[in-house]
């Protein structure tokens, strides 16, 4: 198992970073959360905590940037009929933080605005989860993007490439391009239009 990788970040196509550690590159799905805590330019030192499922055609590695957030999705691919892309995509939607909140407060309705994620499996997720939320949640402030975090210069395919990443988080084209489009502000970079198109999504 591979459990903590710390090296330097050489790509970031959201949901996938590449990182180098000692002349071995890995390709690691990350969370949007982790995204925004990413340092602003490539070639630059970071560690995740990771977890690695192994299958037949495939070994994914799945990077997290704090111990709580990796601990809730361990949790939610646990649970029946949730694999790991709809817990990273939960994860993405939302903070560990606002999910254990919507799972105490039983908000069936927030959590079916997430990609993937309808009414019955809400409802599961509520039940399920309930007595199996992770204790470290208090500490998970750090999911909360870094305040004065100076933004990376916007790609001019920014908007092509949140629509792809929300597509790759379960969205239909057609909605991820409607999330990014709902998006007003100029000047922002990939990970900024993800998080603003979600935000946008979440609170409607």
């Amino acid at each position: 198992m591979i459990g903590r990788l710390q090296g330097k970040v050489l790509d970031k196509s959201p949901p996938f970073l590449l990182i180098d550690v000692n002349g071995v590159g890995y390709e690691v799905e990350c969370t949007m959360s982790t995204f925004y805590n990413l340092p602003p330019g490539r070639d630059e030192p970071v560690t995740l905590h990771t977890h690695l499922i192994v299958r037949e055609d495939a070994h994914l590695l799945f990077g997290f940037v704090s111990l709580a957030e990796r601990t809730m999705f361990r949790t939610l691919i646990k649970i029946n009929g949730v694999g790991a892309k709809m817990a990273l995509a939960i994860l993405s939607g939302m903070s560990a933080d606002e999910f254990a909140a919507c799972i105490m407060a039983e908000d069936a309705r927030a959590l079916t605005r997430l990609p993937g994620v309808g009414k019955k499996t809400a409802e599961r997720l509520i039940v399920e989860m309930k007595d199996k939320l992770p204790d470290e949640l208090g500490t998970a402030a750090v999911l909360s993007p870094v305040a004065g975090k100076p933004a990376p210069a916007i790609a001019s395919d920014a908007a092509a490439q949140a629509v792809a990443a929300l597509e790759s988080l379960g969205y239909k084209p057609a909605e991820a391009a409607r999330m990014v489009s709902s998006v007003k502000d100029e000047g922002l970079d990939t990970e900024e239009l993800i998080r603003l198109a979600l935000k946008n999504s979440l609170s409607r």
